[in-house]
């Protein structure tokens, strides 16, 4: 009954059928020719209807055909056939909606695992205070809505189940099936302390949780309002097959006069209407590019429009931030420096005091270093960031300054530049006027970069350029370890901006991770943000979110942008091609109008099927994703 009510038309069409056989199996065949006739007209009026509005709205279709189909079938006096189309162009529908919903399978199959409830621990008082519970509990935990869940809260996460937020691990160790945010089918092991990401599986034993994160900031809920907005997004090869719709149109009405000024007879040009219906060029393509974000879904790489895929098919000049990108973003201390009076730990120490109002990737290095040594932060009674520079904070009337030299300089006297070996950085302070030492940093290059470049240019990408605001001999080190040539270095995010808008070969993409790459993100043609931790500010911006700490994404983005484009063309050219050739065959007699509305049919799904491919990897695809595969395993883990 619900399929029913789904496609009236359908059903409608299925019933009349049955009961024009019923008619002339009784031997009424001219009340069943009546009776076919004046249902195939009045569906040909209700789609004329249709076909007049999207006219005046300025849109050209190619349902004329379908009505002409239907209208000339009906005077010819082939009911069956009109018949045949009314309920091909009918079961279109159902079969546009089943090809459509299994090529958003990955889609869909994340928006319907979004974690609803919370298993929290009755230890008093929630982080808000806020301890309203649902009517389930088993005395030391109580089910809330995950939505209920405040930052600091405590967790139980039951074998089997979903982790609901983003939190640290409390429990000894713990097995989590984390493939539909990452695409690894593999299970991964986590021990006390490490990140839990929401959205994960957890295995076969109970395990503890620290929430740090709001259901609304974490990961699994930002992934799931980035496929929202992909699934409802349109394929931008609509416009495709309305751009042929004009010349196919023309096509066949010129086949159907020819054949029918050969033959004589007015059946056969509804013969040639009959298979030159245009289901190929309506389902094809928005399927192709539905397949493609799924894919694309399913190797951690969220698309938020289907338009962008056909821009990473086309893509010329991939442009990249260094810290976090191209690097891992996770600089560790090498050693501090002094330049005064001050010890080790207090110049480290007013660093991390300072750092902690930055937003910054290396602040959060810089805080880590202090808290291995036990370090206490101070709090500031006013701080400002200066985007790129540094950071200035004050403390017990005192200013501490911490960034590059030049900044510090600007505040403190005696800032002397400190020697560094190649990868290294250096972050300078001062507090007072003076210059008090420099915390020196390294950060290593991904050992996935090198093969993502030569992925891209085997793609067709022709430059690639690194962006970064560090300092030249720094950047330089990367990029020659990377194989990259053109540096710019010393950028603030107007001068990226500004290099990006000037780079000549288009389209440009940008690869990104931080609030500093927001605007870069949101002038390339195509904008990719390293959202594994990378910052919001970044992924709102960027047209692709990669959800994974994974740089060879980036290709992997290209190259199912291009298999997307290459299936939606081949279908396209595939429902053309039959079409067009059944119209010749028809003009010249070969194809009966009822053969011909049953072999069009066969067209669709022929058709439809090509278009599913895009769920698949291709064969390229194939062997880059086991390579991957391989290295990952076979590598050792950064740090």
């Amino acid at each position: 009954m619900k399929i029913v009510l789904r496609y009236p038309l359908v059903a409608g069409t299925l019933l009349v059928l049955l009961a024009v056989v019923a008619l002339l199996a009784a031997g009424q065949e001219g009340i069943a020719q009546a009776a076919a006739s004046i249902y195939a007209l009045a569906v040909a009026a209700y789609l004329a209807i249709g076909m007049v509005r999207r006219l005046a709205g300025g849109q050209w279709g190619i349902d004329i055909l379908a009505v002409t189909a239907i209208v000339a079938t009906v005077l010819v006096g082939e009911y069956i056939a009109s018949m045949i189309i009314v309920l091909m162009l009918a079961g279109g529908t159902a079969l546009e909606d089943y090809a459509a919903g299994r090529a958003k399978h990955e889609l869909t199959a994340l928006l319907e695992r979004v974690p609803q409830t919370a298993h929290r621990e009755r230890n008093g008082t929630s982080a808000a205070g806020n301890h309203t519970a649902e009517a389930h509990t088993d005395g030391q935990h109580e089910d809330v809505a995950a939505t209920d869940v405040d930052i600091g809260d405590i967790l139980l996460v039951r074998p089997g189940e979903v982790v609901p937020l983003d939190g640290v691990l409390l429990s000894d160790s713990g097995t989590f099936d984390e493939s539909s945010l990452t695409g690894e089918s593999l299970p991964v092991e986590r021990s006390a302390g490490e990140g839990l990401m929401s959205g994960s599986l957890n295995g076969e034993a109970a395990i503890r949780m620290r929430v740090t994160a709001r259901m609304e900031d974490s990961q699994y809920s930002r992934i799931v309002a980035l496929v929202k907005e992909a699934a409802e997004s349109k394929a931008p090869m609509v416009r495709l097959a309305d751009r042929y719709a004009v010349p196919f149109t023309a096509l066949a009405y010129a086949l159907g006069a020819v054949g029918w000024i050969i033959s004589g007879s007015p059946a056969r040009f509804a013969e040639v209407l009959v298979v030159a219906t245009p289901c190929p060029l309506l389902i094809a393509a928005p399927v192709a590019f539905l397949g493609g974000m799924s894919r694309a879904a399913r190797s951690g790489v969220i698309v938020k429009y289907a338009g962008v895929l056909e821009q990473l098919s086309r893509i010329k000049t991939v442009a990249f931030d260094k810290t976090g990108t191209l690097t891992y973003g996770r600089p560790a201390l090498v050693a501090v420096r002094t330049a005064g009076t001050l010890s080790e730990d207090e110049v480290l120490g007013l660093a991390a005091s300072a750092e902690q109002y930055s937003s910054h990737v290396l602040a959060a290095s810089v805080m880590d270093a202090a808290r291995s040594r036990g370090l206490p932060f101070g709090a500031a009674t006013e701080a400002t960031e200066f985007a790129t520079h540094g950071v200035r904070a004050r403390f017990d009337g005192q200013d501490v300054v911490v960034g590059k030299p030049a900044f510090v300089a600007e505040w403190a006297s005696g800032v002397a530049e400190t020697d560094l070996a190649s990868g290294e950085l250096a972050i300078y302070v001062g507090t007072g006027g003076e210059f008090v030492g420099s915390l020196v940093m390294s950060d290593p290059i991904r050992k996935e970069t090198r093969r993502t470049l030569s992925e891209l240019k085997a793609l067709g990408v022709n430059r690639t350029v690194m962006l970064t605001g560090d300092a030249l001999a720094t950047a330089r080190h990367i990029a020659d370890e990377a194989g990259l040539t053109d540096v710019r270095a010393e950028c603030l995010p107007p001068d990226k901006v500004e290099a990006v808008r000037s780079l000549p070969d288009r389209p440009v993409m940008m690869v990104g991770d931080g609030v500093n790459d927001a605007p870069v993100l949101a002038v390339a043609d195509v904008g990719i943000a390293m959202g594994a931790r990378g910052s919001t500010a970044a992924g709102e911006s960027a047209d692709v979110v990669i959800i994974l700490d994974d740089l060879s994404k980036v290709a992997s983005a290209v190259r199912i942008g291009q298999r997307t484009v290459q299936v939606a063309l081949q279908s396209i050219w595939i429902g053309i091609g039959l079409s067009v050739a059944l119209m010749v065959a028809a003009a010249a007699g070969y194809v009966p109008a009822i053969a011909g509305a049953l072999t069009q049919e066969l067209v669709d799904l022929a058709t439809i099927l090509n278009a599913l491919r895009s769920l698949g990897p291709g064969r390229h695809g194939a062997v880059s994703t086991a390579r991957a595969r391989e290295g990952a395993r076979r590598a050792p883990l950064p740090g």
